[in-house]
């Protein structure tokens, strides 16, 4: 049975039937109720790649009925939290790691470390512990994002820079020479909108920083790694290195300055930005390099992940379904038409770009960034003080000071 039901009438019907898990009246058949998210971003083939899961599956396992409710990202959180609250909805969605932690906590979660015991192995070790919470596994993974350096090989070379730079350190000699050229050497979007996951946390987790403390009690951004890493933005900018509009730059490939010449590195792009910047400067002038390495190297990346509800009535069949769309078979077709990477290290990916192969180097370096409740809303904080930093308003340990000072009042108010 084929159905890829429109978000809102599925869940209508759900709850008007609360059939969720149930056999259905009158069948014998195991229902299983998926509810996925466009990470096919072109809906015909979103459409018709699940079409073929569901088909498939069902042809493999006859006596499990499947239906995958196609839902959109918006009001995804609001939406998982009444459907668990409710006990109702779907037996498994996808989830990620900022998401996981506060449902397994609230118990309406089943661990599924039974679904990937038999081939632990051919998963990605970082995607595993990305999705565990106190040693458990609650997500199946399906799929992995990664970031890396991206460059404009031309500057480098036209610079007299013969060795494209591995390092924090190595960026930092680099800067003045590109600088005489009038380039900037890194493409830093300090906008207080753009994701700190994508512009000074990599910064900061390569030099051994994080945000948080390890009980999640307090930020520790304000810290000697922290301060450093700051401090290294600001030493670029004295030197020519960062962008005049830094502060208030976007990540923008497409009519950015990286597209323009301007800029010679974006330290946290994706495999798209890299395709962008190709069209703009030719495919042959843009290198894609591994993180930039402080006293680690580490990129921002995230796995999707198959949650299982708790309240699930079929919680066999619902392993089944995961097992299977994490398969090598489903990961590696899933990943071809996604754009994004296998979870898995035991998949090949029809098809693969020669660009998506170089930054799949860094998949073992993908790090989901400081997972905490409240991790979005200090992120806010810490990003307007990097931006005063940015623009001379402040140094970098009173700017890191006062975002941390903030923080901790959010945190110990429980707002």
């Amino acid at each position: 049975m084929r159905k890829l039901a429109a978000a809102g009438i599925a869940v209508a019907l759900t709850v008007v039937t609360g059939a969720c898990g149930s056999g259905g009246s009158g069948s014998d058949k195991s229902t299983v109720t998926l509810w996925m998210y466009p990470v096919i971003s072109d809906q015909a083939k979103n459409k018709a790649f699940w079409d073929k899961v569901e088909k498939d599956f069902e042809a493999k396992n006859p006596s499990i009925d499947v239906t995958i409710d196609q839902q959109p990202w918006d009001s995804r959180q609001e939406k998982v939290t009444t459907a668990l609250a409710s006990r109702k909805g779907f037996d498994l969605t996808l989830l990620g790691p900022d998401q996981i932690p506060q449902f397994a906590g609230q118990g309406t979660l089943e661990p599924v470390d039974d679904v990937v015991a038999a081939n632990k192995s051919g998963y990605l070790p970082n995607a595993l512990t990305a999705l565990s919470v106190n040693g458990k596994l609650y997500g199946v993974p399906i799929y992995q994002t990664i970031t890396a350096p991206i460059y404009n090989k031309k500057l480098f070379a036209d610079a007299g820079v013969t060795k494209v730079p591995e390092t924090l350190e190595e960026l930092k000699e680099a800067a003045p020479k590109l600088a005489a050229n009038k380039v900037a050497v890194l493409d830093y979007p300090g906008k207080p909108e753009i994701s700190l996951n994508q512009s000074f946390y990599p910064i900061l987790w390569a030099n051994g920083g994080s945000v948080f403390s390890a009980d999640g009690k307090s930020v520790t951004v304000n810290n000697e790694q922290g301060v450093a890493s700051l401090q290294f933005l600001l030493d670029l900018k004295a030197l020519g290195g960062l962008p005049q509009n830094t502060a208030s730059k976007g990540n923008d490939i497409e009519g950015g300055a990286l597209a323009g010449g301007k800029t010679a590195m974006y330290h946290a792009a994706t495999a798209l930005n890299a395709v962008q910047l190709g069209a703009a400067i030719g495919a042959e002038n843009v290198g894609v390099g591994l993180p930039l390495e402080g006293t680690k190297r580490v990129a921002f990346g995230i796995p999707g992940g198959l949650v299982l509800a708790k309240h699930s009535e079929n919680k066999d069949a619902a392993r089944k379904l995961a097992a299977y769309i994490s398969s090598p078979e489903v990961a590696g077709e899933l990943a071809k038409e996604s754009g994004f990477f296998s979870a898995r290290t035991d998949v090949t990916i029809p098809g693969q770009s020669e660009t998506s192969k170089e930054f799949a180097k860094s998949l073992q370096y993908a790090f989901p960034g400081d997972t905490h409740p409240k991790a979005r809303q200090v992120m806010a904080m810490v990003a307007a003080h990097i931006q005063a930093a940015l623009i001379g308003k402040e140094d970098a340990k009173t700017a890191l000071d006062a975002a941390a000072k903030e923080a901790d009042e959010l945190l110990a108010s429980g707002g």
